[in-house]
């Protein structure tokens, strides 16, 4: 007994090396931790609990027969983050790059199995250089298997992908079917086809953090929802993202312990200006609603004309979606659809209640957007909010014009309340716009056609740039001042904690992709 128990611990003295202190400390030269570290670093003090710490892969081929390591390459496993179960892998890029391989793939599908049948949240932390080449179409299988997974756990349990290192070819459609993906800037990279192959195929020079570093894909593609700058922050950021969010579909969000007062935030009373051209920072009444310092913002580089993320509001978890008059005045575009859209399933998903704040002068006109299907793109968010059954609550800010304000979640597709400031617009189009269509013989044929179309204009202004028409017809359930709008959100979403919603029987529905 006592070999055996030498030999046990002589193994888990290998596997915890990985590929050996040489290629430890090569990662750290890097900047980067390794799998170990980033998985202790990730969970509660002593919370992890390993699972398969003694595979080994099974390729014979091309001298893989001489080279073995414990673990084959990834840690997975399980623990805490603030007390609550989340399942985990993290490649180490000491063993053979952190290539997957056919018992590597095994591994990870273990604990994302795991997940699914405890109703738990799945992390991976990737940091690969792709499917190990000497297995062929076994890694390749592998992958597979992960990715087949991925579909299964959608919607069912929370999936973060944070992106700590490579992680190129097939191994980008995991993180890209999980549900939030993170990278680290100068150390991360993504792509299906790298610079080299790039270069052959259509002549274009370019590095690998020009094609597929965090830059890239924060602002330009929309693939990574957050960055970091390094390994630390990276986690920080996963650990913070959890707590918004229940274990489970069938789970609630955490709701923390709030003391609340009168919740009045007079700021916001003076916030829209008088000239209704004139931006304003929509981050600034998502402060002055939520409970302070309670905003992660998701995609905060990618179509900033839309504003996402999480929040809490009275302790409640609440995913917030805003237009942003700061950037392309708020308007509606093909990635602003998208990515709401996208935000919006993710929280019906998971029972997380959904803020809308509008001020949307419509949806951006031209033929590059016509041409790349923002009809397409902005039906995917009229479907995703009219689908969702979740709390749903709006306030419209300021403008609320055309099939935009129909699409900001009003009361037409759903929404189960409908606040509007005194500074609502709520209308077809814009007052000069209208005034120029309804009114164009008349001032035609005015002696002073500047002067009539000011006239006009103030005209339908005085009937239409109000919210008072919609809150008459019942399309708008109350006229609120906006140093009100906290204390009403907060009683509000206690209000409809208990919504339900039943939907006809049916596989699933079509969405617009």
């Amino acid at each position: 007994m006592s070999k055996n128990i030498e030999a046990l611990n002589k193994k888990i003295q290998e596997a915890q090396l990985g590929g050996g202190q040489k290629r430890i400390d090569k990662q750290h030269e890097k900047k980067k931790l390794t799998a170990r570290e980033r998985v202790d670093y990730f969970l509660d003090e002593g919370s992890f609990e390993e699972i398969g710490i003694l595979v080994t892969h099974r390729t014979t081929d091309f001298g893989m027969d001489q080279q073995h390591f414990y673990g084959d390459g990834v840690v997975t496993g399980y623990g805490t983050v603030n007390g609550r179960l989340v399942y985990v892998y993290a490649q180490d890029f000491t063993v053979f790059g952190g290539a997957l391989s056919e018992t590597h793939a095994e591994k990870i599908c273990k604990v994302m199995d795991h997940a699914v049948k405890v109703g738990a949240p799945i992390v991976g932390l990737n940091d690969s250089g792709g499917a190990r080449i000497q297995e062929g179409v076994r890694s390749l299988g592998g992958y597979a298997d992960i990715f087949f997974r991925n579909v299964q756990a959608s919607g069912v349990v929370p999936q973060i992908s944070a992106i700590m290192g490579p992680c190129a070819g097939g191994a980008v459609y995991s993180p890209a079917m999980t549900d939030f993906t993170l990278m680290v800037q100068d150390t991360s990279y993504m792509f299906v086809t790298g610079p080299n192959v790039v270069k052959t195929v259509t002549n274009e020079e370019v590095t690998s953090e020009e094609l597929g570093g965090a830059s890239a894909h924060s602002t330009k593609s929309g693939v990574t929802h957050c960055t970091a700058a390094n390994d630390i922050e990276c986690l920080e950021q996963v650990k913070r993202m959890l707590s918004y969010m229940p274990q489970n579909n069938q789970e609630q969000p955490e709701k923390l312990p709030v003391e609340l007062g009168e919740e009045l935030r007079t700021q916001l009373d003076d916030l829209v200006p008088e000239n209704a051209n004139k931006p304003y920072d929509m981050h600034a009444v998502i402060q002055g609603i939520i409970d302070e310092d309670s905003f992660f913002e998701i995609h905060k580089d990618y179509a900033e004309n839309i504003i996402v993320g999480f929040s809490r509001i009275g302790g409640r978890s609440v995913g917030v979606v805003a237009n942003q008059p700061m950037s392309l005045a708020g308007v509606l575009d093909v990635d602003a659809s998208k990515k709401a859209a996208r935000f919006v399933r993710f929280c019906d998903a998971f029972n997380i209640p959904l803020l809308v704040l509008v001020d949307v002068p419509g949806f951006l006109p031209g033929t590059d957007q016509e041409w790349n299907g923002i009809i397409l793109h902005g039906a995917k968010l009229l479907y995703a909010l009219s689908e969702a059954t979740v709390p749903r609550i709006t306030v419209i800010t300021r403008k609320a014009y055309g099939g935009a304000y129909d699409v900001m979640n009003s009361k037409h597709i759903g929404a189960d309340l409908n606040y509007a400031w005194p500074t609502a617009e709520i209308a077809v189009m814009g007052a000069k716009g209208a005034s120029e269509i309804i009114f164009r013989k008349e001032i035609a044929e005015a002696e002073d056609a500047e002067a009539k179309l000011l006239e006009k204009e103030a005209e339908y202004a005085e009937k239409f740039a109000n919210p008072f028409k919609a809150a008459q017809r019942g399309f708008v359930d109350e006229v609120i001042m906006p140093r009100e709008t906290r204390r009403k959100l907060i009683k509000a979403f206690a209000m409809l904690e208990n919504k339900e919603v039943l939907r006809p029987h049916r596989k699933h529905g079509n969405i617009p992709l």
